[in-house]
C-alpha cells in the first residue's frame, strides 16, 4: 500500500519503489477511477480506526469526538461511492440491486426479486415507487 498519492511510492513492508498503478500508460480515466477507490477504501479504514477508538476509551469527551470524526469519515466515503456510481454504470446497477433494500441481501444476489420493481414487495413504502409524501399531507 502506497502512503502518497504519487505515481510511485515506497512500499512499508519491501522499502521498494513500486507504481501505484498495475499497468503502465493508463487512460486518465482510469487512473480517475483509481483514485476513487483509493479514497474510499481510505477513508473506510479511517471509520474503522475511529469506531475502534470510540470503543475502547473511558473518556466520554474522547468518546465523542472519535464518534464525530469516524462519523465524517462516513460521509466522505460515501461521496466517494456516489462518484464511483455516476461514473461506472455497474457500482450504478449494484447500488439500484442492494441499497436501501429490506430482506435478504444475499437473495437479492441470487436473482430472487430482481424482475421487481422499487418498493413492489410493500415492505418499505407504497407500491407506487414515491416516497409517501403525499399521503402525509392528507393526514
Amino acid at each position: 500500500m502506497c502512503v502518497n498519492r504519487s505515481e510511485t511510492c515506497k512500499n512499508l513492508k519491501g522499502g521498494y519503489i513500486v507504481s501505484e498503478y498495475h499497468e503502465d500508460n493508463l487512460p486518465e480515466e482510469t487512473k480517475e477511477y483509481h483514485r476513487m477507490i483509493q479514497s474510499v477504501t481510505e477513508e473506510l479504514e479511517a471509520v474503522d480506526w475511529y469506531n475502534q477508538r470510540a470503543a475502547v476509551t473511558n473518556d466520554p469527551s474522547v468518546k465523542a469526538i472519535t464518534e464525530h470524526n469516524r462519523d465524517e469519515e462516513i460521509e466522505h466515503a460515501c461521496m466517494g461511492l456516489e462518484w464511483l456510481r455516476r461514473n461506472n454504470p455497474v457500482w450504478d446497477q449494484m447500488m439500484r440491486e442492494f441499497l436501501f433494500t429490506q430482506g435478504d441481501i444475499t437473495a437479492l444476489e441470487e436473482g430472487q426479486g430482481e424482475e421487481e420493481d422499487l418498493g413492489s414487495d410493500n415492505t418499505n413504502g407504497p407500491s407506487d415507487g414515491s416516497l409517501g409524501i403525499n399521503s402525509l399531507k392528507n393526514k
